[in-house]
């Protein structure tokens, strides 16, 4: 079942996820400040691992904007735990295991691959403003340069902030 994107303007639909390595993680509690949420479909994968190397590289600038960065996929705590001990990412990874906030902000969905026909999530990424509304949405993500992307929008975002 595909839900509807959040469109840009829409209150973010809360949720509450749990974290690797941390206490779950509520969008409400990070109200104030701006939020980066990448949904990204696999640990351990070539392109997730691309993108969460390259938000992990643009850490510390996202901080300095105030801004929180979390993955989003369904993999399990200790797959999540896994993946960022290997590639020593610095970027929250949340687990949505049921697939309940990827449907809700429209993430999970039917994929073809090489004729195959499967569910899974969309690589999309969101940046919430701190007033809980949706900035930016990028669907269908392609990888190179794409946190860099994010990072400019955000700084621009922190200007209007």
């Amino acid at each position: 079942m595909t839900q509807t994107l959040p469109s840009v303007g829409d209150i973010a639909p809360d949720f509450t996820l749990p974290q690797d390595g941390g206490d779950p993680i509520n969008l409400l509690d990070l109200a104030g400040g701006p939020v980066v949420l990448f949904f990204y479909p696999k640990d351990n994968t070539p392109g997730c691992t691309t993108e969460a190397l390259d938000f992990t590289a643009l850490w510390h600038e996202f901080q300095s904007l105030g801004v929180q960065v979390l993955g989003v996929s369904k993999d399990s705590l200790k797959k999540h735990e896994n993946f960022r001990n290997k590639h020593a990412l610095a970027v929250p990874l949340l687990s949505d295991a049921e697939s309940d906030v990827c449907e809700r902000y429209g993430t999970w969905g039917e994929k073809k691959n090489y004729g195959r026909t499967y569910m899974g999530i969309t690589r999309t990424t969101f940046l919430i403003g701190a007033d809980g509304h949706i900035a930016q949405v990028w669907e269908k993500v392609k990888v190179k340069g794409h946190a860099q992307e994010v990072l400019e929008v955000a700084h621009e975002l922190a200007k209007t902030t």
